[in-house]
């Protein structure tokens, strides 16, 4: 348990934290930390290298089903960007991390896509969302190519692949990224 109120609902002895320490191959070791409340259901997840951080921006070009299976991981302060069809998400406020791979950043981003059209249906958004869609399922079936990116600002996300390209984000480039969530940070009395 933690000695201190839910971010969220504010109720006292309810937050439970679960940390884990491992590593990950060619990422390396890091340490995963859950922080959640059993009284409203809020949930922070993120991931801290234990290398330092540094800003990052990792890509890989997915253009054969193999490169679907590339593992990602995201932190809460990650964007993800598919510059080819237009598409981006930024970490907001209750941004969590998350360890999946190439397919399942795109099915996050379909699910999305889904979602705005349900609520959107009136707007014509349909034809735009049918063309994206359909390319990205083309990727998944081996048959398009996209680049996806990970843009992060404070370094903790990561594609793990052969073909996936790192390096520092530029300072132009980590000028205009939004953060996500700060940390909880707990005051002990």
């Amino acid at each position: 348990m933690v000695d201190a109120p839910c971010p969220q609902c504010r109720e006292e002895d309810s937050l439970a934290m679960l940390s884990m320490n491992s590593d990950i191959p060619y990422f390396g070791e890091h340490t995963q930390i859950t922080v959640m409340c059993s009284s409203c259901g809020w949930k922070h997840t993120d991931f801290i290298p234990s290398d330092g951080e540094k800003p990052g921006f990792c890509s890989i070009v997915v253009d054969s089903s193999e490169k679907i299976s590339a593992r990602v991981v995201r932190s809460s302060s990650c964007t993800i960007r598919i510059p080819d069809l237009e598409l981006e998400v930024s970490p907001g406020g209750s941004s969590s991390g998350f360890v999946t791979n190439i397919e399942g950043v795109i099915n996050r981003f379909e699910d999305a896509i889904k979602t705005v059209v349900r609520a959107n249906d009136d707007y014509g958004t349909g034809q735009i969302a049918d063309h994206i869609l359909k390319n990205l399922e083309l990727v998944k079936l081996g048959d398009g190519a996209i680049r996806v990116e990970l843009l992060d600002p404070r370094g903790r996300s990561q594609i793990i692949h052969e073909n996936a390209e790192s390096r520092e984000l530029s300072e132009a480039e980590e000028e205009g990224l939004e953060t996500g969530p700060g940390i909880p940070v707990f005051e002990m009395d």
